[in-house]
């Protein structure tokens, strides 16, 4: 059929668009080739012309900085420190390190010792494992390799940061440490990050540098660098740094924590100070301390068995793990749950002879002689046990456990820090699991002063001082903000105790620190405004056997360290208007009034003052032994590193 002549014209055009079409595909390809060769010809000419010339580009992984983490006031408590190290790499090196290792001796100081722990290490590594050969070098070490690197194949001379803690070991336990990347610490990140596997990358271990480690570590940065043949690194082609970690600023005063790790001394010990309107932590200091520093660089099998070995056990963080009976810091629990039980109230009084009878046995009050009648104020303020095993008769465990619950004790809080414990808070279910035995009523009473099953740390203690005090579930806290977000609640919902209750406690309390009886008088503050109140324990490591009252208890100072009661005090001030609570244990210090109450009094008022106690605020028969403390302390300064406005 032959067409007409506009079928002919439209057939003519479309062969047309798409001869055109398919020309411009042609040459649009034509052009992205062309374009491309030239700019592998001449804008990345020189890096084919390495690898050409038997040289490789290589991507290396830039460790990032580290987080800064700083004390309430913004002073620098972990930042990081220059550190200029060289490092190699077998397969670089040509398989044999040996010839390098040698020259490199020749350059600067290698022990022995340490030559045989690199064949060592690089025995087990595989080749494209990165070795460090020597970190903490000099500039004129580090110069001198880098000056004659062309002779060491494999090679790096590196500038990086290292962790350093300024305060040493002020607040080792609350911040912890970090040290080189283990096999055990890969092993336990289901995907690690790849910057772990950089050599002696450093990871936090414990305390807040271990369990805020991936907030503090930042990510990596990267570079292209040019290597020869030989591995040997000839020029870097491009850099992309790393993002720095998170600054995480506590809630601890360094300068309080520093005035409270030198007022605990060399004892086995550990104090807490709560904020009872923040629940922020001002201190939390555990005694002896250790230098964290150590752990950075390589602690020493010397220096770790020192530790380790050590009777005061300074590795261990007593404010939180550490658990203890809390002797009669617990009856205001107990005395809690009886009022709140309907049971006693304020007046109620039982006598006390010096001892209550069950079962035929005899349980005994500290006192001897007794404390004759003895009503709830009279109970705290004269610190009598017998009213309190009374008391355990009538309310009972449980309700007992649920009081101290309430106010703290047997709950694990939340903080980030290693192993905090959970304390224990007993009633008859949890002697059921643990032991399968049922409950007795002599646990009851052993419980009400404080003994027995009952544990609980230091701040727990402080932690049920600070919730009496304000009438509201206080929570610790240790974070007070993350690159300068706030972390802090905005406040705590009230304690499900009644006023009246609490303020019989209370009065109690007072009257331990500013009655003419009181068991904790001579600890007192002498300033009014600055009124403190609080209550002594003492609680046994040991049985007493009926022989030995009999003819008289064997008094602390005449037995072994180890077999010493432990001494604790709690408090808060100012009294009207709660501002601190404050925990001391001290591991076997003998009595609380004597021991403890004088150093968590001090911790107050460096506290409350801002700085150190004025002299006027003691009983003034203690002012001359406390300028003396405070002459022979070597306290904290405040040129501390801060912050710049850089985060670098």
């Amino acid at each position: 059929m032959k067409k007409s002549q506009r079928e002919i014209v439209d057939s003519n055009r479309k062969i047309t668009r798409r001869g055109l079409l398919l020309a411009g595909i042609q040459i649009g390809t034509v052009t992205t080739l062309a374009l491309k060769m030239r700019s592998m010809q001449l804008d990345h000419a020189e890096e084919y012309r390495t690898l050409a010339d038997g040289n490789s580009i290589k991507i290396r992984l830039l460790p990032p900085s580290r987080g800064l983490i700083l004390d309430r006031t913004g002073l620098i408590v972990a930042g990081n420190e220059q550190n200029y190290r060289v490092t190699l790499t077998r397969e670089e090196a040509g398989g044999d390190v040996e010839p390098v290792l040698q020259r490199l001796a020749q350059l600067i100081p290698i022990s022995d010792a340490r030559m045989t722990e690199l064949r060592d290490e690089f025995s087990k590594r595989s080749a494209i494992t990165t070795i460090v050969l020597a970190d903490r070098l000099t500039w004129e070490e580090f110069s001198t390799i880098a000056v004659n690197a062309p002779s060491l194949p494999g090679v790096t001379p590196e500038s990086a940061l290292s962790r350093a803690y300024p305060r040493a070991g002020d607040l080792a336990h609350v911040m912890g440490y970090v040290g080189p990347v283990s096999d055990y610490d890969l092993s336990r990140i289901e995907d690690p990050d790849p910057v772990l596997r950089l050599p002696d990358f450093q990871l936090g271990k414990i305390g807040v540098e271990g369990r805020l480690e991936e907030v503090l570590r930042g990510k990596a940065g990267a570079r292209r660098v040019e290597v020869n043949s030989m591995g040997r690194e000839m020029r870097q082609l491009s850099r992309q740094e790393g993002e720095q970690g998170a600054t995480v600023q506590l809630t601890v005063d360094a300068a309080l924590q520093n005035y409270a790790a030198q007022r605990l001394g060399q004892e086995s010990a550990a104090a807490v100070v709560i904020d009872c309107r923040t629940g922020e932590l001002v201190s939390i200091c555990s005694s002896p301390s250790f230098d964290p520093n150590k752990f950075v660089r390589g602690i020493s099998t010397k220096d770790y068995r020192g530790l380790m070995d050590h009777d005061h056990r300074p590795l261990a963080d007593k404010t939180v793990q550490g658990v203890y009976p809390p002797g009669s810091t617990f009856k205001m629990v107990t005395l809690l749950a009886g009022l709140e039980a309907g049971v006693i109230n304020s007046g109620s009084r039982f006598f006390c002879p010096g001892y209550t009878e069950l079962g035929g046995r005899r349980f005994h009050c500290w006192s001897r002689g007794g404390h004759g009648s003895v009503d709830a104020v009279k109970s705290l303020q004269e610190s009598c046990d017998v009213y309190f095993y009374e008391l355990a008769q009538r309310v009972g465990i449980d309700r007992m456990a649920i009081m101290a619950r309430k106010l703290g004790i047997g709950v694990k809080h939340d903080l980030p820090m290693s192993a905090v414990s959970e304390g224990i808070a007993p009633d008859r279910a949890w002697k059921e699991a643990r032991y399968g035995q049922a409950w007795q009523i002599g646990d009851s009473l052993n419980a009400s002063i404080g003994q027995g099953y009952v544990l609980a740390s230091p701040l727990q203690l402080a932690v049920m001082t600070a919730r009496i005090s304000s009438g509201r579930q206080i929570d610790p806290q240790l974070i007070r903000s993350i690159d300068g977000v706030k972390k802090l609640p905005e406040d705590f919902p009230p304690l499900d105790i009644s006023e009246a209750s609490l303020k019989v406690a209370r009065a109690g309390m007072d009257a331990v620190m500013n009655s003419a009886r009181g068991t904790a008088r001579k600890a007192r503050i002498e300033r009014e405004e600055w009124r403190m109140v609080g209550k002594t324990g003492t609680s046994q490591v040991r049985n007493i056997t009926a022989a030995e009252r009999a003819r008289g208890v064997i008094s602390n100072d005449q037995l072994p360290w180890e077999r010493r009661d432990h001494a604790l005090f709690v408090c808060y001030a100012p009294y009207d208007a709660p501002r601190y609570a404050v925990s001391v244990v001290v591991e076997h210090g003998g009595g609380g009034s004597t021991v403890a109450a004088p150093i968590a009094r001090d911790i107050m008022l460096f506290a409350l003052n801002g700085g150190l106690p004025p002299l006027d605020a003691v009983p003034s028969n203690q002012r001359a032994e406390m300028e003396e403390r405070h002459n022979a302390m070597q306290l904290y300064t405040p040129e501390a590193p801060r912050p710049g406005r850089s985060r670098a």
